[in-house]
């Protein structure tokens, strides 16, 4: 149940929903200090993820695009169910999904994903899960991490938030580099982006540039 006076968070998810599970236990620690989760929408009804949710008490939703005869219609029962909940913040907790721009335009500044490399490097098209890491090994850099961003209509390229380095390691395979992204980077910025939006203290001038306030 939403608290009156608390701002209600919608995650969209795909897969197992790891950094689902670090949003939950901040909120319940009180890292998170003015939000809640009205819902959880995944776009596959096998994601763990919906699990996570579902033993939170935490209200879950699929919308599959393969429930739906074309794009158009299942971009239109996304943000039908998205709006069902109108969410304060929608949070991209590792969505695979290409947000629909009807979607982003109701809900400016009002999305944020976490994408697991240092924004600009290895982003964009085709640069997601695995295959961020393996690009970040192949170029052999020294430092990856991870960003939270606004999402708007370029990939990857919406305001940024917050951002963490973490080291890549000489015998790093993109199995480690993610689980050590996700734990040293991932699981700590997401968290602290989202309270400090709920709290009011980010804002996003006309230049696209981000300005956190004093808490």
């Amino acid at each position: 149940m939403i608290e009156n006076d608390k701002k209600k968070l919608l995650v969209m998810v795909s897969g197992g929903g790891t950094n689902l599970q670090a949003i939950i236990d901040r909120i319940r620690s009180g890292d998170i200090r003015n939000a809640e989760i009205a819902a959880v929408v995944s776009n596959n009804r096998n994601a763990y993820a919906l699990k996570r949710a579902r033993e939170a008490g935490i209200s879950e939703e699929v919308v599959c695009p393969k429930d739906y005869a074309s794009r158009d219609a299942f971009h239109a029962a996304l943000k039908e169910t998205v709006d069902k909940y109108q969410p304060d913040l929608i949070v991209l907790a590792g969505c695979l999904l290409t947000i629909p721009s009807e979607l982003i335009a109701a809900y400016p500044n009002r999305i944020i994903n976490i994408h697991p490399a240092l924004i600009p490097s290895f982003s964009g098209q085709g640069f997601y899960g695995l295959h961020v890491h393996e690009a970040a090994l192949k170029r052999g850099v020294r430092i990856s991490g991870a960003t939270v961003h606004f999402v708007d209509d370029e990939l990857d390229a919406g305001p940024i938030i917050l951002q963490k380095a973490v080291e890549v390691m000489p015998d790093d395979t993109p199995e480690t580099l993610q689980r050590r992204i996700m734990e040293e980077a991932e699981w700590q910025i997401l968290p602290k982006a989202i309270d400090l939006i709920t709290r009011g203290l980010v804002s996003v001038d006309e230049a696209k540039k981000v300005t956190i306030a004093e808490s």
